[in-house]
């Protein structure tokens, strides 16, 4: 029961961070029906940039934490935001109006791009970051195990559960929100009405970038280690997040991280270790057989 227990809390707290990438992913597709590939080296991009910001802090601003993770929080949020913004512009409007192959080619090429571009900046060896918060909660003492909650654990759910909230208000609830809604129902239409649709769409991956550097920073935090292809593997499994709980909606992007992140820590606890990505995809193929568009998507309505 303790194991169990221990391996719970390690899924919810990968799958926190896989279900935040997800979300950038479902967001692009709800507003222009197309997938952002790039989305993982964004993510990649935001581990790196926070990494240099707490050390560049510390170094400046001495010793304190706080300030350093004020300061990677930030610098990660803005640097990711404009990179995002220029995936936009560069990968995707230019070829907004082409078939829907072109783009996709011209996501993956500025993955490549992205992810040569951290290996030759930063090398291609591993960038180590000490522990920065330290600390938990002893929750349940067994026989032989010990079931424990760190501080960086309730920190990561913490930081998903208010930023999912704060998303979700911003969608439901403010005039961007009802224009990104607009955009996604209908594009022409929205932008017959008054609706700047291109900076409607702007505003979407600016704001799935930010998100994906938010999930940067909590990985660089929790592993201690990251390189130039944590983007590639990350990005993929937040697809399949997406995907999994029903692209385009986002409670089903954070439900289908939830259970890959689930999926995840119990077959390594339980099963090898070495095929958990493979139970991982299993899962999917299974979901899309029986329901294709995903566990909360809904079928796709054509436009006449």
């Amino acid at each position: 029961m303790e194991y169990f227990l221990q391996q719970l809390i390690n899924g919810l707290t990968l799958g926190a961070i896989y279900g935040l990438i997800a979300i950038g992913y479902t967001m692009v597709y709800g507003i222009i029906g197309m997938i952002n590939f790039a989305h993982g080296e964004v993510y990649m991009l935001g581990a790196f940039i926070a990494l240099i910001a707490y050390l560049v802090s510390t170094l400046v601003g001495g010793q304190s934490v706080a300030l350093g993770l004020m300061a990677a929080l930030l610098a990660t949020m803005l640097f990711t935001g404009l990179w995002g913004w220029a995936i936009e512009r560069v990968a995707y409007r230019p070829l907004r109006g082409a078939p829907k192959l072109a783009p996709l080619i011209s996501a993956i090429g500025m993955s490549i791009v992205l992810q040569n571009f951290a290996q030759i900046s930063q090398g291609a060896r591993v960038k180590p970051l000490p522990p920065v918060i330290g600390g938990g909660f002893e929750l349940m003492t067994g026989d032989d195990f010990t079931v424990s909650l760190s501080s960086l654990q309730i920190v990561i759910m913490v930081v998903t559960v208010v930023l999912m909230a704060l998303f979700t208000w911003i969608i439901t609830r403010t005039p961007l929100g009802r224009a990104q809604r607009a955009t996604e129902q209908d594009m022409k239409m929205a932008a017959l009405l008054g609706v700047d649709v291109d900076r409607v769409i702007s505003a979407t991956f600016v704001m799935g970038a930010v998100l994906a550097s938010v999930a940067g920073l909590m990985v660089t935090l929790y592993y201690g280690v990251i390189d130039f292809y944590i983007g590639f593997l990350a990005g993929i499994k937040a697809f399949t997040a997406a995907v999994l709980g029903g692209i385009g909606s986002l409670p089903g992007a954070m439900l289908g991280g939830l259970l890959l992140g689930l999926i995840e820590a119990f077959w390594s606890g339980y099963f090898s270790i070495e095929y958990k990505d493979v139970a991982a995809f299993s899962i999917l193929v299974l979901v899309l057989l029986f329901r294709p568009t995903g566990l909360l998507g809904r079928p796709e309505v054509e436009k006449i």
